[in-house]
């Protein structure tokens, strides 16, 4: 049986949304392992004299959830 979590990022580039979604996983996958899946919640900008200086999304990351095997005392 497996049972996942999903947890809730912001991140933020001043390239791109795609950038953005990007580097959120990838800073979110060096903690978190089992990465599953991602949705894109919301998208917005920051403006600075008219020009766009920050995109920013938040997402919803799905991993899975492993249960340590120290924890499992019915394997003993």
């Amino acid at each position: 049986m497996s049972i996942a979590k999903v947890i809730e990022v912001i991140a933020m580039s001043e390239k791109s949304f795609d950038d953005a979604i990007k580097q959120g996983i990838a800073r979110a996958s060096e903690t978190i392992g089992g990465v599953e899946g991602a949705w894109i919640k919301d998208q917005s900008i920051e403006l600075n004299d008219g020009k766009i200086s920050q995109y920013k999304v938040i997402m919803r990351l799905t991993f899975v959830v492993d249960k340590p095997e120290a924890d499992d005392k019915r394997k003993k």
